[in-house]
């Protein structure tokens, strides 16, 4: 089975569980994306997705989709496979490849924010606030001038703030409409509405049912350390 699929984000709204509390979900739409190419050792799938004109292709490029004989597509993307023997060239992977209850990460392109000062790029807290520090809002001093006489690769400065690949793990898949191909995740993804979005399978958490409710363990507590801390409170008396 593959493990992934292109899509891109719709917005945010919420929606309610079966004892009426509130979860905010963001609406995705995954797919469909159409099997561009298959490969072995390891199981791949190179899946294309968003339709596009022919003459905004290049060459090599169009002529790609010619020899499979696939309308051209936008994005096109590799994801890793378990197994490649149930899809064939030229199928169509829609949102129903995940359920609800499943875990996914999703990664996309953070909001761009432009040139940003120290302060809200790295949340510096700023200098004195009086009139006579001269200094509320300036960066400081960068480096020892003649040790390392240079500035750390690295070092926390004013600059360029967002437009990063972001990766946002382990959210929970809450409502699958397979007509609309669309997935309720739950949380937020990176990006601005209709940005294009990886989303596979978790690697980190598995499937669980919606209904599912987790055990509560009890505290095992000490009876040593629980002694200790009640004769400390009568010493105190």
């Amino acid at each position: 089975m593959i493990r992934g699929i292109m899509g891109k984000k719709i917005g945010m709204t919420q929606i309610f569980d079966n004892e009426g509390n509130v979860i905010p979900v963001t609406v995705v739409e995954a797919g469909p994306c159409t099997v561009l190419g298959l490969k072995d050792n390891p199981n791949k799938i190179v899946l294309g997705y968003l339709p596009v004109k022919e003459n905004r292709l290049n060459k090599p490029v169009s002529g790609f989709f010619k020899k499979l004989g696939v309308s051209p597509l936008k994005r096109i993307h590799e994801f890793t496979s378990t197994d490649n023997k149930d899809y064939k060239i030229g199928q169509e992977i829609k949102a129903d490849l995940f359920k609800a209850g499943d875990y996914v990460d999703v990664t996309g392109t953070s909001i761009g924010k432009g040139f940003q000062g120290g302060m809200v790029r790295w949340n510096w807290s700023g200098g004195p606030a009086a009139h006579g520090s001269m200094h509320h809002r300036r960066i400081g001093s960068n480096s020892a001038s003649s040790d390392p006489s240079r500035t750390y690769k690295g070092h926390h400065m004013p600059g360029h703030m967002g437009m990063d690949t972001v990766t946002m793990q382990g959210l929970r898949i809450m409502r699958v409409e397979a007509e609309q191909n669309l997935l309720l995740v739950k949380g937020c993804v990176p990006g601005s509405k209709n940005s294009f979005l990886l989303i596979n399978i978790s690697k980190k958490k598995a499937y669980r049912a919606l209904d599912e409710k987790r055990e509560v363990v009890a505290v095992k507590r000490n009876p040593m350390k629980q002694s200790k801390a009640a004769a400390a409170k009568t010493t105190k008396k």
